[in-house]
């Protein structure tokens, strides 16, 4: 039989912790971190994504963090196949590969077996389709798909006009939706062997927890950074610069609200945002969940994760 490659998996909603706990239990465990954040693969990207100082790392080798320009192509697919070959380099050097991030999808097309590559294609459809698009905008095929896959035009972004158009080429193709192909099966037997643990906390609480964080972002010069990466030529309409942060204080820039309404847009679509995670993360039932009170409560629940580690791990 083969032996499983160890892995552990840290996940939770934004703010909640997840990277002190993954930088504590790899610096117990002999581990390098690899993000799981859908914005931090992009460079120039640092203090709306929230990425660890190099002081916070405290000499853990961090991976999947500034691999890309704002204005490259970036999606799941790349995203798996690059933590995969992590994973096996991690562990080649002896290492245990910890994975850490909120990115549920992400997340889950690692520890799951998701093929991102559907057969067939239509490309007079994708002509008709990318001429709608021209003609109507993109909430035109927004509406199209929402008609035949709403789970698809639910997960795509409106400006992503590339995938919106795949998806529809796909169902009309082949009759069924793209996320028939994306999951293939939650039977299959497992691709490693897993630690997975999510952190959790008071919904209040949390929410105190977000409002600091966005306070502090602004405070260590999130604006600047907008601004400057709008000075460096790119596209505000970007997957890159359309992430939560970014477009709020991209709109201040443009004059349409003052800093105080994009501060208040930004917290209450965080808030939003660690609601979707905690309902996406809800219904994974592999995950042990362990409740954050305080700061002392990091360092208990990593301790908890990195013996569980060594145990279920020894031998490996």
């Amino acid at each position: 039989m083969k032996k499983l490659l160890p892995l552990v998996v840290i996940v939770g909603p934004t703010a909640v912790g997840k990277t002190a706990v993954g930088i504590k239990v790899a610096g117990r465990i002999n581990g390098e971190i690899i993000s799981g954040d859908s914005m931090q693969v992009y460079k120039y990207m640092d203090i709306g994504t929230g990425k660890p100082t190099i002081e916070e790392m405290a000499g853990i080798p961090h991976h999947m963090i500034d691999i890309i320009g704002p204005d490259e192509e970036y999606n799941v697919a790349k995203f798996q196949k690059q933590v995969e070959d992590y994973i096996v380099i991690i562990k080649q050097k002896r290492k245990i590969p910890v994975l850490v991030g909120g990115t549920g999808l992400y997340i889950r097309s690692v520890l799951d077996c998701y093929d991102f590559t559907p057969p067939g294609g239509d490309a007079a459809k994708r002509e008709e389709l990318l001429r709608l698009s021209a003609e109507h905008g993109n909430e035109y095929l927004v509406k199209m798909l929402r008609d035949v896959d709403p789970a698809a035009a639910e997960k795509i972004h409106p400006n992503d006009t590339r995938r919106l158009v795949r998806a529809i080429e796909v169902y009309h193709s082949l009759g069924r939706p793209i996320s028939d192909f994306q999951y293939i099966s939650g039977q299959l037997p497992p691709k490693y062997n897993l630690v997975y643990y999510g952190l959790t906390m008071n919904r209040q609480d949390l929410y105190g927890k977000i409002e600091q964080r966005v306070d502090s972002m602004l405070a260590g010069g999130l604006v600047d950074e907008v601004r400057k990466l709008v000075e460096m030529g790119y596209n505000p309409r970007s997957t890159a610069l359309q992430a939560l942060g970014y477009k709020e204080i991209i709109e201040y820039l443009n004059g349409s609200y003052d800093l105080t309404e994009a501060v208040e847009l930004i917290k209450r679509n965080t808030r939003r945002f660690a609601k979707r995670q905690m309902t996406w993360f809800g219904r994974d039932e592999r995950i042990k969940w362990r409740n954050v009170e305080n700061d002392d409560s990091l360092e208990e629940i990593a301790k908890e994760i990195a013996l569980e580690t060594e145990g279920q791990f020894s031998g490996t």
